[in-house]
């Protein structure tokens, strides 16, 4: 059996970060993106060029169906995952009461139901390995909460409660559990602000700037590299933000 690592959302941003940082390690990945296919190919081509072996998926996470296809088809191929970076996310910004329904489904979906599904279909994998590691990307908004972005911030808080409940379920089977909790990471979910928007941010911000998506996958690595004692835990890169 082939053993890879998982990275969802990884056509981009902090997940393509992540991506790369495993390939650089020598790790085998599986990148999977709902959408921009031209850009999932372009990192597949990048960490290729590292002689190191990618497989390229454009799933939807937020559909079950579609990764159990995903789980059968990595099957068939004496593939099993032994490591899951759940990365994927969307956010909403608005208030709540001008906040559709399907807008709410969505975000629920996308950034916190891929989570129970990954999990799901992929832990057999790792109880068949013998042991395994699943990092959650956060948000210091789970924690804090951010006006007009609840629906965010919910999805996040609810990735947090998942990891340290999943992380006591699974540490007699030697499989690690946490989570990521971010800052303000420079990535094209804020380029909603504005210049000066960014500036009154960094503001806020002792280190004095945004986070780079390279510093959260430096992170993700170290995590994976930990022994199995460190479980459980929301771990937040911030810049001392919050």
């Amino acid at each position: 059996m082939k053993h890879y690592t998982l990275i969802t959302g990884a056509s981009r941003g902090i997940g393509k970060a992540i991506a790369l940082k495993f390939a650089e390690q020598g790790h085998s990945v599986i990148i999977v993106s709902s959408n921009s296919s031209a850009e999932l190919n372009e990192v597949k081509q990048k960490i290729q060029s590292m002689s190191t072996d990618c497989i390229a998926v454009q799933t939807d996470v937020s559909n079950f169906s579609e990764l159990q296809t995903l789980q059968k088809s990595l099957h068939d191929q004496n593939i099993l995952v032994d490591c899951i970076i759940n990365n994927a996310g969307i956010d909403y910004f608005g208030l709540i009461q001008d906040m559709s329904i399907e807008n709410w489904n969505r975000i629920i979906s996308v950034n916190l139901s891929s989570v129970f599904y990954t999990s799901k279909l992929f832990i057999p994998d790792m109880f068949q390995t013998g042991k395994g590691c699943i990092i959650n990307i956060s948000s210091v908004f789970g924690t804090s909460g951010a006006s007009c972005e609840v629906a965010y911030s919910a999805t996040k808080g609810g990735i947090n409660a998942f990891t340290k409940s999943l992380a006591k379920e699974l540490a007699p089977s030697h499989i690690k559990v946490n989570a990521i909790a971010c800052g303000a990471i420079d990535t094209v979910m804020n380029d909603r602000l504005s210049q000066e928007e960014k500036e009154m941010l960094t503001d806020e911000i002792p280190s004095g700037r945004m986070g780079t998506t390279s510093e959260v996958a430096d992170l993700a690595y170290s995590i994976y590299e930990m022994n199995e004692y460190l479980t459980g835990q929301i771990i937040t890169i911030d810049g001392g933000w919050m």
